[in-house]
């Protein structure tokens, strides 16, 4: 019996220092947090990567800022004028309208889907850069994990403003 309760407490003893060296390795860990949402909005690449677009995709803009105005205009002179127009004629600049509209709605989805496209490609390359950096610091500060998602992250993990200022350089 006494052989038995010593195995018992040779094993209870065991499993406490495996939780102890376990709480041990976790304390020693090094993490850190990222936002990625930061980075996006304050980070110099991403700034201009958002100037960039602005200025690729301005004229189009204008443009469909332009063709949305004439198409309120020809609206409203359809309102206006519907009284008094002939039934044909009526009908006839109701079909116009109508084309007009969808030529506007096909290019605004073209403009989106463009800019989409566009903004995903000028955004991964700042990711990518931002990856880089995140790594370096990583390396160099020694941590053994770095999240760039989460629900929630303490300010004495947060190392985005470590980021931010390597990513500016």
């Amino acid at each position: 019996m006494t052989k038995s309760l010593l195995s018992i407490q040779a094993l209870t003893l065991a499993v406490g220092m495996l939780a102890f060296a376990n709480v041990q390795a976790q304390e020693s860990s090094k993490i850190a947090f990222v936002s990625t949402e930061r980075i996006f909005r304050e980070a110099a690449p991403a700034k201009a990567a958002q100037a960039k677009l602005e200025q690729e995709f301005a004229k189009r803009e204008k443009d469909l800022a332009d063709m949305a105005a004439r198409l309120k205009a020809t609206s409203e002179k359809l309102d206006k004028d519907a009284a008094v127009l002939s039934e044909s004629d009526r009908v006839k600049r109701q079909r116009d309208l109508a084309d007009q509209d969808t030529e506007f709605q096909r290019r605004q989805r073209e403009f989106r889907e463009d800019l989409n496209q566009r903004r995903n490609e000028e955004l991964s390359v700042v990711l990518e850069r931002t990856n880089g950096v995140i790594r370096k610091i990583a390396e160099a500060e020694k941590y053994d994990i770095v999240f760039q998602e989460a629900v929630y992250a303490s300010k004495r993990i947060d190392i985005t403003d470590k980021v931010l200022k390597e990513l500016s350089k």
